[in-house]
């Protein structure tokens, strides 16, 4: 098949603006009207392997995606949800960060419009919803404290038992194995510091022995008076997870030997 017969299914299928540029022998790049938020387009690359041809962004689009987000988070949480979904939905393979999508047979224009559905899907994890952003904090969160935690020692969503049945002061994580157990918060707003401000002062109304810790998603969003207030009840505290990781673990490692 000729490459003015392989545009023009292109062009049929996906967009009339779609064409093709030699980049060698058995090697095109694909140039489509279609772009991140940011204005860049996306890169689609069209290659020979062994017998057949294979569409390829050539690791560019998690290249660009990390410009804004943390690799780690794409392989996490909502964000390897909507990636898993897009690449399962239209048959892209994953090849270490390349994102390959073979042609079967003559259907070319078929293969490209699948591939530029499922680029585009996977940029969706940057549009995320302010809401959607805060549930993968608090993914990233249990993600984290999964690793750095082992299981017999933590315990996610408690509450005290014999106070507390219905759970009306919730903890996010609680490190056990030590005089006094961890009591970790995870703080995506001013609702949830202050739900995290009352049941530490309910717990000490119950003379209960403990430590606490907070991880906030963005300490500076909080606002001034709800952090004070919570700042007088709280111990340790961590104004945002990614950029404290490496101090979170160290400190978690180190109040888990007491």
């Amino acid at each position: 098949m000729t490459t003015d017969t392989i545009e023009r299914e292109f062009r049929d299928k996906v967009s009339a603006s779609v064409h093709l540029a030699s980049e060698g022998v058995g090697r095109y790049r694909v140039f489509a009207p279609f772009m991140f938020e940011d204005g860049d387009h996306l890169t689609i690359g069209l290659r020979h392997e062994g017998e057949r041809w294979a569409l390829s962004d050539e690791g560019h689009t998690f290249m660009h995606l990390t410009y804004a987000l943390d690799e780690k988070s794409l392989h996490q949480g909502t964000r390897q949800t909507i990636i898993g979904n897009a690449l399962s939905t239209f048959g892209v393979e994953d090849r270490d960060g390349e994102l390959v999508l073979p042609v079967e047979g003559d259907r070319w224009g078929d293969a490209l419009f699948s591939y530029v559905q499922a680029l585009l899907k996977i940029t969706d994890v940057s549009y995320l919803s302010r809401e959607r952003v805060r549930s993968t904090f608090l993914e990233d969160f249990r993600t984290f404290m999964a690793e750095k935690v082992p299981e017999e020692r933590r315990t996610f969503d408690w509450h005290e038992p014999q106070h507390d049945p219905g759970g009306m002061y919730p903890v996010d994580c609680r490190i056990n194995g030590m005089a006094k157990p961890l009591l970790v918060f995870a703080l995506p707003n001013d609702d949830r510091t202050q739900v995290a401000t009352i049941s530490m002062l309910q717990f000490e109304k119950w003379g209960m022995a403990f430590q606490s810790m907070a991880v906030f998603e963005e300490q500076e969003g909080v606002n001034r008076k709800v952090l004070a207030r919570f700042s007088d009840v709280a111990g340790r505290m961590f104004s945002s997870l990614k950029p404290n990781a490496d101090r979170i673990a160290g400190y978690l490692q180190e109040t888990m030997l007491l």
